[in-house]
């Protein structure tokens, strides 16, 4: 990867690309942008509406609408183009839908020379991102979806204001599908290096498995509740993309919850899915494999043969 010029190139300029754009023009993530959609012009207002901005950027930023051609010397291709999830429709039931959409992407982009960073945001991103990486051909590692990246935060808000801490503090994860069947393992769930039943038994705060599945269920219907409010999902995820490109160009080898191809963590293979990964400049340098209880090992297997049901034929 070269460090000389951080190229994106984002493919989908609805709402969640452009919340990811903004998102990367404020904390200055890159040097170069290319803003790609198949509505060509409303991908230049948008460069058009972001260059308008950048007399108020700590760093300047080169941004414009382009085509497949420009992904060539890009660093990390970001998809975001897709049919929007309706209210009360599952991620997993916009595959059939999504699919043709990611057929006439893939080709195009790597026909450009492009040899850098897939990173997948289009629902199911599970499965979405298997599908990029068997369109591509490119090694999985380097083939990356958003997973429970979201999911995690949204988890780690609520813990923080449950225990009234920073949610920084709070080290949980969610793990498995980006939707319906998504866990969180809280035999691993720490603040600090407690974990968070004990600290809850030391403080005299009363806690149940009741209470806790309570918190999983707020997580697991979030984006339910906002696409009622609102119609659709964007800021929390173009941050979460934010972040996660963060981490590739910068080389942090932070631990993020990405969807990401086991090859016998977990004892699953083959499946993308969301589970604690270390990224760096190559993608997903390593799954981190965390010691679940048997409960929790469980709904890890069932939300993997979820998956797979729904990868057939595909």
């Amino acid at each position: 990867m070269r460090r000389d010029n951080r190229k994106i190139a984002l493919i989908g300029t609805g709402m969640v690309g452009m919340s990811y754009a903004y998102s990367m023009l404020n904390q200055n993530v890159c040097d170069e942008m290319v803003l790609i959609d198949i509505d060509k012009k409303r991908a230049e207002g948008e460069a058009m509406d972001l260059n308008h901005g950048l007399a108020f950027c700590a760093s300047p930023m080169k941004i414009y609408a382009g085509d497949y051609a420009d992904c060539g010397g890009a660093d990390v291709v970001v998809i975001c183009a897709g049919v929007v999830q309706k209210p009360g429709e599952t991620r997993l039931n916009l595959l059939k839908r999504n699919k043709e959409v990611f057929r006439s992407i893939i080709g195009p982009v790597t026909e450009s020379g492009f040899n850098g960073i897939f990173l997948v945001a289009t629902n199911p991103v599970d499965v979405m991102t298997r599908l990029t990486c068997e369109l591509s051909g490119f090694p999985a590692g380097r083939v990356v979806g958003t997973g429970t990246a979201l999911d995690t935060a949204r988890l780690r808000y609520l813990l923080g204001d449950y225990l009234k801490l920073d949610p920084r503090n709070v080290h949980a994860y969610v793990m498995g599908e980006h939707g319906d069947s998504e866990f969180v393992p809280w035999s691993q769930a720490m603040v600090a290096t407690k974990p968070i039943t004990e600290l809850l038994q030391e403080t005299g705060t009363p806690v149940s498995r009741e209470q806790l599945e309570q918190i999983t269920e707020e997580v697991r219907g979030a984006a339910y509740r906002i696409i009622e409010a609102k119609r659709a999902t964007y800021y929390g995820i173009g941050m979460a993309m934010t972040r996660i490109t963060r981490a590739i160009l910068g080389d942090e080898n932070s631990v993020l919850t990405v969807s990401s191809m086991l090859r016998g963590e977990y004892g699953q293979r083959d499946i993308f899915i969301g589970v604690p990964c270390i990224i760096g400049q190559n993608g997903v340098r390593r799954v981190l494999q965390l010691s679940l209880s048997e409960q929790e090992q469980e709904l890890f297997d069932s939300s993997c043969e979820l998956l797979r049901k729904s990868c057939e034929g595909l």
